[in-house]
């Protein structure tokens, strides 16, 4: 062994395990008298990591060449999921299987890189495993747990075989959070709640963490229960938890943001949207390995969008809009169909109605195949009871989806929300037959899919066996013969196969129908005398409820023209004919008499056909008028005298 090398040994004899600082100087110290020492390499790779310098740690490794990288394997593997090398790290991770800590961290890195159902089924083989180090148990459990909770928020719940929290999951609080954020996840808030506030009581009794420590574990605590307080409508506690949290207090960026765009949405109205942009905006990016996850950032974003229009940002938003929804194919997606609305409310100017309408329709001919847009414009009409209209917009984006050639079209055409929406439509109209034929339609498109939706499968069943058409008959008794033997204890399933069997083969169903429950004792409790005194209260006919449209809401209507009633003079006589100079002023009137003396001498030389005074005038011994030459000046006054012109 050489002198650097047992000079580390001894050190490392020396050295308490905190110590890594002054086992890295060893380290760097020994290297410079022998550069390619395995072991110190080893050593100097392993201090790094200890002080978290991943990046440092990495250069280390790629510097030592292979033998090191191939001694080291685990750890490497870790130092790049530490860096957010995520593929890479599974992908050298899965070289080690045999070992545990290989799989911890090829599961750790699957879960960053949203493959949940990998890492969900690694932490299930590492608990059904033996060789696990003390507590290691514990750590798999709770890691169990958070990917559950992942699972059910990706809509992928049906992997999740642990649906309703233990005894054991109420005893720690990290357990605990993650089974409030799998209830969360299925729609279970008040039950999330609860076990929000079980796992906020077990960290708060802690003895072992100090009080930073307990306060960096209580705030992911905290902003999950202030979504949910937001959601259940609790808007006065929501408020009051909202103003406990501190943003700058909180030492972990990703939950930071999380917590503020959940504290603005707490409010239920924006008083000032442009100091809430700010606010919004002014979050710093997060890096690579703090960045959120696939759920989180779509709802931030849409947060974010939505901030831009109450600022008057509508350029904006239709600028990031169009740029997306422009490289994108027909879906089902949530958040991409969300795009496209807020895409049509800034193009709109957030009008709605006809208003609204005048600017959106446009679009649709450049994105005939966007989901969005033609349900934002279904809503449109529908706000002014213009179904026929809503209809023929439906049909369009049906038409167009029928002629496409892709195949993943033809899923969104066949999609449940857009069938039920075609029902729906068809159904305001009183058009049965249609709405038999478009869930013929998809019953039969997706019973040949490995897994097709089971309740348009039952609603398909349903309402073609009422159609008098024997080949609907014939794919309902297919319908429900599959879904029974799909699922042999649901009562619907089964009432629907005995329904479909029971003209033509009452023996075959006789069995299933003895499961059923008798009639006598679901009417047990109606009053049947009673209902058929009361009659049947006739429903409003369809075209009744079309024809009714709704007064436009958002234009402003016109004032309404106030009528002055005719004024008629006091005196006022009927049979006597009208003043004919009633329209002249009042001084030019025959009837006008002055006070005053000079008021009758203007009004005498003023009046119409009267005498002049001017001596310029006269008259003649005839009578007539004379036209009198002007007088000249006396002397020689009088002589015009004409200007000479000037010299040139």
């Amino acid at each position: 062994m050489s002198a650097p090398t047992k000079s580390l040994n001894n050190l490392l004899q020396r050295a308490s395990i905190e110590d890594h600082e002054e086992v890295l100087r060893t380290c760097n110290a020994a290297l410079k008298a022998s550069k390619h020492d395995t072991e110190t390499q080893h050593v100097k790779f392993v201090a790094l990591l200890k002080l978290d310098r991943f990046e440092d740690a990495l250069r280390v490794l790629e510097e030592c060449g292979d033998k090191l990288k191939q001694r080291a394997g685990v750890e490497r593997a870790y130092v790049l999921y530490k860096i957010g090398d995520l593929e890479n790290a599974k992908e050298i991770a899965r070289e080690f299987e045999s070992n545990r800590g290989a799989r911890h961290v090829d599961a750790q890195a699957s879960y960053r890189s949203e493959d949940f159902a990998t890492a969900a089924f690694i932490y299930r083989d590492l608990a059904a495993g033996s060789g696990a180090l003390e507590g290691e148990d514990s750590d798999v459990r709770i890691n169990t747990g958070a990917t559950d909770a992942q699972l059910e928020w990706s809509k992928l719940g049906a992997l999740v075989t642990k649906k309703k929290p233990g005894r054991e999951d109420l005893e720690v609080f990290e357990t605990a959070y993650n089974a409030a954020c799998g209830s969360i996840a299925r729609g279970e808030l008040a039950q999330g709640e609860v076990l929000l506030k079980r796992a906020k009581d077990l960290c708060n009794a802690l003895d072992e963490l100090t009080e930073k420590e307990k306060n960096a574990e209580l705030f992911p605590i905290s902003v999950q229960q202030l979504y949910v307080l937001n959601k259940l409508g609790k808007t006065m506690e929501a408020e009051a938890l909202a103003s406990s949290i501190v943003i700058d207090a909180i030492p972990d960026h990703s939950t930071g943001q999380i917590a503020q765009n959940n504290k603005l949405a707490t409010t239920s109205t924006v008083d000032n949207p442009y100091l809430a942009h700010r606010i919004f905006h002014g979050a710093e990016s997060l890096s690579k390995t703090k960045r959120l996850f696939q759920l989180q950032e779509e709802k931030v974003q849409l947060n974010g969008l939505t901030l831009d229009l109450l600022a008057s940002k509508s350029n904006r938003v239709i600028k990031y809009t169009e740029k997306v929804l422009s490289k994108a194919p027909p879906t089902v997606s949530t958040h991409t169909n969300s795009l496209s609305v807020l895409n049509a409310a800034a193009s709109a100017q957030c009008q709605l109605a006809k208003i609204g309408l005048k600017h959106i329709l446009p679009l649709l001919e450049r994105r005939p195949k966007d989901l969005g847009l033609v349900m934002t414009i279904i809503q449109l009409y529908v706000l002014t009871n213009n179904y026929g209209s809503a209809v023929k917009v439906l049909e369009s984006l049906v038409k167009h989806l029928l002629d496409s050639t892709t195949p993943s079209d033809q899923d969104v055409l066949y999609a449940p929300g857009l069938v039920a929406l075609q029902v729906s439509l068809y159904s305001s109209q009183g058009r049965k037959s249609q709405i038999k034929t478009v869930l013929a339609k998809a019953a039969t498109y997706w019973r040949h899919k490995s897994k097709p939706p089971p309740s348009l499968l039952q609603a398909a069943g349903i309402s073609l066996l009422d159609s008098p058409d024997p080949d609907h008959q014939l794919t309902a008794r297919e319908i429900f013969d599959a879904l029974h033997s799909q699922d042999p204890l649901s009562k619907v399933a089964t009432a629907g196969y005995v329904a479909a069997h029971a003209l033509y083969s009452r023996e075959k169903v006789k069995t299933e129908a003895d499961t059923l429950t008798p009639v006598a004792r679901l009417i047990a409790g109606t009053n049947v005398p009673s209902l058929e005194a009361a009659g049947v209260p006739p429903l409003p006919s369809a075209a009744t409820t079309i024809n009714h449209k709704r007064p436009l809401e958002d234009k402003p209507k016109p004032a309404k023209k106030r009528f002055r009633k005719s004024k008629l003079p006091k005196d006022y006589d009927p049979s006597k004919p009208p003043d004919p100079e009633r329209w002249l002023p009042l001084k030019d009137r025959s009837t006008y008499r002055p006070k005053g003396r000079k008021s009758k001498q203007k009004a005498t030389e003023k009046t119409q056909g009267g005498v002049s005074n001017e001596k310029a005038e006269g008259k003649g011994a005839s009578g007539e008028g004379v036209i009198k030459a002007p007088e000249k000046p006396g002397g020689g006054q009088g002589k015009a005298k004409k200007k000479g012109k000037g010299k040139k």
